[in-house]
């Protein structure tokens, strides 16, 4: 039986990479967007992919800003695919800011999204894998977790949440037969920020989801990506000198 994904945030980006990654392989989807268009021409395109005609996908509307409704909406999306073995907690958004230059509250967009959301989106997630008697949960977190980055405070602040938060929970959670993986990407070419080009040793959004794809497959509880150079240099981003990251001046 082929095992069954769901994404969040899978409109677009690393989500739309990761299940075109993972019907390759020969999963069933869930997908979950702000944007149910997005996704339907994605079920179009996964239907023509070789190897994935015979791939289940369902789709569903979510905006994860709105917490409340996350659990419910997901709970439905896990009941039309009857079992889920991965949850992927994707969903999440990025914008440069500046601190006390009057942005507070794209500030705190990003954090009602990449944290708030993301949390939500992990409950709804442990509440079925236990009714279910095991699972895998996926975030995707950031290298940004790990380094204090210029106009990025707020970014960096929701990452280094969630990955606390992920952490917390694998040790909570493990006597039930639920498995963590925490995501660290470090740059990827997607919509998310303009210009990536111009950042050091960024990758595509294709590249990246194949690499985390045999991160999740391999149950890792950590998954750098991409591998080189990011995982050699990971133990020290902390106390990069603050010159490094002069690109986002």
């Amino acid at each position: 039986m082929n095992k069954t994904v769901v994404i969040t945030g899978a409109s677009s980006g690393i989500g739309k990479a990761l299940a075109l990654e993972f019907a390759q392989r020969g999963y069933n989807l869930g997908l979950a967007a702000r944007r149910l268009d997005k996704l339907e021409a994605l079920q179009a395109e996964i239907a023509l992919l070789p190897g994935a005609q015979n791939v289940r996908v369902e789709a569903i509307e979510l905006d994860v800003n709105n917490t409340h409704a996350v659990g419910p909406a997901l709970q439905t999306l896990f009941g039309h695919l009857n079992r889920v073995d991965i949850v992927v907690v994707n969903a999440g958004v990025n914008q440069l800011t500046g601190v006390g230059k009057g942005q507070l509250q794209e500030e705190l967009g990003l954090m009602q999204t990449n944290l708030l959301g993301a949390i939500a989106t992990v409950n709804a997630a442990v509440e079925f894998f236990k009714t279910q008697g095991r699972g895998h949960v996926v975030g995707m977190s950031s290298l940004a977790s790990l380094a204090p980055i210029p106009k990025q405070a707020a970014y960096c602040a929701t990452k280094a949440g969630f990955s606390m938060y992920l952490d917390a929970a694998a040790i909570e959670l493990k006597k039930y037969n639920i498995d963590f993986t925490k995501i660290l990407p470090g740059f990827v070419k997607t919509d998310i920020v303009e210009n990536m080009d111009k950042f050091p040793f960024v990758v595509s959004a294709e590249k990246a989801a194949k690499e985390m794809v045999t991160h999740i497959e391999k149950r890792r509880s950590v998954g750098v990506v991409p591998g080189y150079p990011w995982r050699l240099l990971k133990p020290v981003l902390a106390n990069m000198p603050s010159g490094v990251w002069r690109y986002l001046k």
